[in-house]
């Protein structure tokens, strides 16, 4: 209908009426668009504030995470001080608790984190997305930590492999058995060690796994190695959950007003 009107116009030269017509026209592409932009912009930034929001609940999980993995490496760092006094000669020391600590010692833990994952999930549009200027900034800092330095594979040691080839296969079973890892039924991934254990080892198998440990005294040094090695993880572990918990604590006093 506008076109018809605006060809008649045009027959009659009517120029002034012709001008009202196609300002009209371009007017309203304009607001048409900018309304279309303004609701895309809208709906991108809702969907950067709920990714924002699931990413606090995962801050609080990885930081309960790490307490339990330390949790679990104090209990190994108990058992590695039983085993170091048994390579030390103490005679206080008993054969089995000997064997077992040695084993125990050697136990490991790991955590699920992949920041790629959270980096793919975010990606440049929606880190642009964040209007605060420190929640973005920290995001940014979250988005590019490495989090290979603090995966389990990193505490394959030479102990580890070391030390359970020499106790042999069927007292690591027994031990397993009775005190291996225990997973609770509390939807977390990461394991809890007994702190005691009061296996069972045949007396005979006991006095011969011990008597063999105790003739590789290289082992004693491979376990502090193998606790150093433990140590510098946690501090980096617990340097990457505090930049974790940093990005949560700029979203709860964000402008953003991200909720739980």
């Amino acid at each position: 209908m506008i076109f018809k009107r605006a060809a008649a116009k045009l027959r009659a030269q009517d120029w002034a009426a012709i001008a009202t017509e196609l300002a009209i026209v371009i007017v309203g592409v304009f607001i048409g668009t900018w309304v279309a932009n303004r609701n895309q912009d809208t709906v991108e930034r809702d969907s950067t504030l709920r990714l924002l929001s699931q990413l606090k609940s995962e801050i609080r999980v990885q930081a309960q995470q790490f307490q339990a993995f330390k949790n679990y490496m104090a209990i190994t760092g108990t058992y590695a001080r039983t085993a170091e006094a048994g390579w030390s000669g103490d005679a206080t020391v008993s054969d089995r608790d000997f064997v077992v600590a040695a084993y125990q010692a050697s136990q490991i833990t790991g955590t699920a984190i992949n920041t790629q994952s959270w980096a793919s999930m975010f990606g440049a549009g929606q880190v642009q997305n964040v209007q605060d200027p420190a929640v973005r900034t920290r995001l940014v800092r979250v988005l590019s930590l490495d989090s290979s330095i603090i995966d389990v594979h990193q505490l394959e040691s030479d102990y580890r492999k070391d030390v359970r080839s020499v106790i042999p296969g069927t007292v690591q079973e027994t031990i397993r058995a009775s005190c291996g890892d225990i997973f609770p039924d509390t939807g977390t991934v990461t394991a809890q060690l007994p702190d005691r254990c009061n296996v069972s080892i045949p007396p005979q198998a006991a006095r011969d796994t011990a008597a063999a440990l105790r003739a590789q005294p290289a082992l004693a040094h491979e376990l502090d190695w193998h606790r150093a090695i433990i140590a510098s993880m946690i501090g980096q572990y617990g340097a990457y959950v505090r930049s974790l918990e940093s990005l949560s604590q700029a979203i709860d006093h964000s402008a953003d007003k991200v909720q739980p």
